[in-house]
């Protein structure tokens, strides 16, 4: 009977031991397959990014580089049409045209038609008009003079120098005629063609002319808006942030008002665009695609994130640093100001930051107060109407030349340099202030 019971003890302990052993082996597996979907979709994920950020890349790199032409360019004063002695009037006025005309001549005098001539005339871009006139400005003694001159090339020529368009006339893709092909690679056999660093595109705006269009006018707009927004935000945020966590009672009126700072920063970023239509722009009268209505449209954004931020980082304060302060004889708002601010700052600059490099990356809000007009000059102000570089992504990204595709991704890449090095501020102002407690 004793071995019996024994027996039977002793299978049931077996039994459960067995099923303890099939559940953890059930567990450890359902464990790895948990950590294999997420390794996969980690890897997914970074898949489509290292496509995104190729791509980007690979189109981009190119608009670094400006294809120029080498043209002999005589200076005569007949050919301009400068009578005398010259002056910044006449050299102004002076007829460049002609010149490059001559020069392109010279280089292929087959070229006698009407339809060659115009042909020849487009392997120069329009701007090397403006480069003969900045030479004569900056010294008139070439005056009369013939020298060999490097002039921009036009869109289609630098796209066929770069590999971006076929080399072959007729073909999808290519703008280029037979004569111009061929003049071009007899101008590559005379070693009359380079590429060099593109400066135009850091130091001009906006231009129907892709080779002309530059980044600078977008820059200086976003920095403008940005400060604009930074200004306006900031202290707003905070004060409001100091006030519901450190002042404010707690009643269903402070409750409702946390709610909507909640709701606010889940709100569409087009709605505030909206807002700011109807209020500065038709309320207030503001100017139009100016950087300072974009930077009060921007600062609505971020202020939801910044208070929700500020009232994170001064939550995190220890209350006995409060308590300490008190029992010394500091009244509520010396506790503020001098012990939980400091301490909370770097919190709070971190949101801030956050939430600028987010304002920065915006574009709905942006073309609803008109800042996706067509602007070529570089604003001195926050008033003078401008683009932001968004925006300038977003309008080189509708045009139909092949040249704004490398235009466009370089601007991407140069938004995501501005976007990566407010995230770095933002990672280095939290390692380098944080405390723990």
């Amino acid at each position: 009977m004793t071995d019996t019971t024994q027996a039977a003890a002793l299978a049931a302990e077996r039994t459960s031991a067995d099923t303890v052993a099939a559940r953890l082996k059930r567990r450890h597996a359902a464990e790895r397959r948990f950590r294999a979907v997420g390794l996969g979709a980690v890897l997914f994920a970074l898949g489509f990014l290292g496509i995104l950020l190729t791509t980007i890349l690979g189109n981009g790199m190119s608009a670094f580089l400006s294809t120029y032409v080498k043209v002999e360019a005589s200076f005569d004063p007949a050919l301009l049409g400068i009578e005398g002695a010259p002056t910044a009037e006449t050299i102004a006025a002076a007829d460049y045209r002609a010149v490059i005309r001559q020069g392109l001549a010279r280089a292929f005098p087959e070229a006698q038609s009407r339809t060659e001539q115009r042909q020849l005339m487009g392997l120069v871009s329009s701007g090397a008009e403006a480069d003969l006139r900045s030479m004569l400005r900056d010294d008139p003694a070439l005056l009369g003079q013939t020298r060999e001159v490097w002039l921009l090339a036009n869109d289609d020529i630098d796209m066929a120098v770069k590999g971006h368009a076929p080399r072959q006339a007729g073909v999808p893709g290519s703008r280029l005629s037979e004569n111009q092909l061929r003049w071009l690679s007899a101008l590559e056999a005379r070693d009359a063609v380079k590429t060099r660093f593109n400066t135009i595109l850091w130091t001009s705006g906006d231009s129907r002319q892709p080779e002309l269009a530059g980044l600078w006018g977008a820059i200086v707009g976003s920095v403008f808006s940005l400060t604009i927004t930074l200004l306006v935000s900031f202290p707003l945020g905070v004060a409001t942030a100091v006030y519901l966590e450190e002042f404010a009672p707690k009643n269903r009126w402070t409750d409702l008002i946390e709610v909507n700072i909640n709701n606010l920063a889940a709100v569409p970023s087009v709605v505030f665009g909206l807002l700011g239509l109807a209020v500065f722009l038709n309320a207030f009268g503001m100017p139009r695609s100016a950087p300072l209505v974009g930077g009060l449209v921007l600062a609505l954004i971020c202020l939801p994130t910044i208070i929700i931020a500020a009232r994170a980082a001064m939550k995190a304060v220890p209350p006995s640093i409060r308590e300490a302060a008190a029992g010394l004889g500091a009244s509520r708002l010396q506790v503020v100001v001098d012990h939980v601010l400091p301490l909370s700052m770097p919190g709070i600059l971190t949101g801030t930051i956050l939430g600028m490099a987010h304002a920065l990356g915006e574009t709905a809000p942006l073309l609803m107060i008109g800042m996706v007009a067509f602007i070529v000059d570089i604003p001195a102000t926050p008033l003078d109407p401008a683009a932001v570089l968004p925006v300038q992504v977003y309008l080189w990204a509708d045009s139909p030349e092949r040249a704004f595709v490398e235009r466009t991704s370089a601007a991407i890449m140069v938004l995501l340099l501005f976007l990566a090095a407010m995230n770095l501020v933002a990672i280095l102002l939290r390692k380098k202030f944080e405390r723990k407690w």
